[in-house]
């Protein structure tokens, strides 16, 4: 049976109609933006330069959406972006030289890959250098409390606590 007709049937009231018309419209709402978020009509002549607008477009990071590439972002800069890219396409500028082109204005940012640098070094070593002081740290810890041995009985001793144990036996 299809919603319509489950909704037609006699003691179903008008209330619960207009609520479901009511949820159906604001979920045809809520969908809209996203049936025209990122569509880039304006397409590159020769599938070389298709490949290497869309290679790029998923390397560079939107300004405004922060962690979001520009092939998935509608913000109207990444918009703008994606319209340049073409643009130095169209004009014969290598990969490099776009790349370079976005970082001076934009900065390291705008790349997922920044170079590695002086500036940036700390960003490609930090999570190496982080698991290395937690092992060290683990390894410490570990050494420390590692159970000591005791040190050996000395015949007396021995002989002593075998007396011990026989007089008085543990139950």
């Amino acid at each position: 049976m299809t919603i319509a007709a489950s909704l037609a049937r006699p003691g179903v009231g008008t209330a619960a109609t207009a609520w479901f018309l009511l949820w159906l419209a604001a979920g045809m709402l809520m969908a809209s933006p996203l049936a025209r978020a990122a569509i880039d009509v304006d397409e590159l002549e020769s599938p070389e330069l298709r490949a290497r607008y869309h290679a790029l477009i998923e390397e560079l990071r939107c300004p405004k959406c922060q962690n979001q590439n520009l092939a998935g972002s509608d913000a109207p800069i990444a918009t703008d972006l994606r319209q340049e890219l073409r643009r130095q396409l169209r004009a014969g500028q290598s990969d490099a030289q776009i790349l370079d082109f976005l970082v001076a204005r934009y900065g390291e940012f705008i790349s997922y890959r920044p170079p590695f640098d002086a500036r940036t070094a700390l960003l490609w070593l930090g999570p190496a250098l982080m698991v290395g002081a937690g092992a060290i740290v683990i390894i410490v810890l570990l050494r420390r409390h590692r159970p000591r041995a005791s040190p050996a009985l000395s015949a007396a001793e021995r002989e002593r606590l075998h007396r011990l144990l026989e007089e008085d036996p543990p139950q």
